[in-house]
């Protein structure tokens, strides 16, 4: 994480930057189904790439010139945190298949499994206990529910200021459709207020609709739910535009 800020705040020209915590680094390599994958965990593991071990994938365009200076700027500042550069195989693998995932979601919940995400931004210096609390949450809320969620998360979007912190989750999915809501709803609310408690906006870049409306206020603050009511008044006057999404009306 601290290599990533770095990046970051050095001004280092990537146009891409996604750090997956060790839960999602295995997950991600265990999905890509490549034959090397084992070979290379033995090898990671022989010099001391273990199970703490997180993928950086990062990105880069531009010119050659310029790529081959972010490139290396980019290696030389993860280097200097303990990183090991393996070449472009691995992010090519993950750029080739990321836009599997919706497919995959449709095949898991054939097979009984159920699958979604949630996200968050926060500074720099909340962003290390958030991104434990939030999936352990998780965990939690479905442990009190005798059942087991396999959670993982990744810093999705780097700021110099912060980071948003992107969380999936999978559960099992009980025939009874009332009881799936319940336990994704319990999922939800502890998830939201573990965002709210370490200082994160309820939602980076998904948007507010009735999910997130309950949490908006104590984001916004009263002053800010005014202005964004009065907001709407001016250029929504009918309340056309997608009513009942933003605010709950009591």
């Amino acid at each position: 994480m601290e290599a990533v800020r770095s990046i970051a705040q050095q001004g280092i020209g990537v146009s891409m930057l996604r750090l997956s915590n060790p839960l999602e680094t295995e997950t991600t390599l265990i999905l890509s189904g490549k034959s090397w994958i084992g070979p290379a965990d033995k090898g990671l593991r022989l010099i001391g790439f273990g199970d703490r071990r997180c993928l950086l994938v990062f990105g880069v365009t531009g010119t050659s010139a310029r790529v081959a200076r972010a490139r290396a700027e980019t290696v030389a500042v993860c280097r200097r945190y303990g990183g090991l550069f393996v070449g472009t195989v691995v992010g090519k693998t993950w750029e080739k298949s990321r836009f599997y995932s919706p497919y995959l979601r449709n095949t898991l919940w054939e097979c009984g499994v159920a699958v979604d995400t949630l996200e968050t931004a926060l500074p720099w210096k909340n962003v290390p206990a958030a991104a434990v609390e939030i999936s352990a949450s998780i965990r939690d809320a479905m442990a009190a529910c005798g059942e087991k969620a396999l959670v993982i998360a990744h810093l999705s979007h780097v700021y110099r200021d912060g980071a948003s912190v992107y969380t999936t989750f999978l559960f099992r999915r009980p025939a009874d459709p009332e009881q799936l809501l319940e336990r994704w709803h319990a999922m939800k609310r502890a998830a939201s207020l573990t965002i709210q408690r370490n200082g994160g906006t309820i939602t980076h870049q998904h948007g507010v609709g009735e999910d997130h409306a309950p949490y908006l206020p104590a984001e916004k603050g009263p002053l800010g739910m005014q202005a964004i009511r009065a907001a709407c008044a001016t250029f929504d006057p009918s309340g056309m535009m997608n009513p009942g999404k933003l605010f709950q009306e009591v």
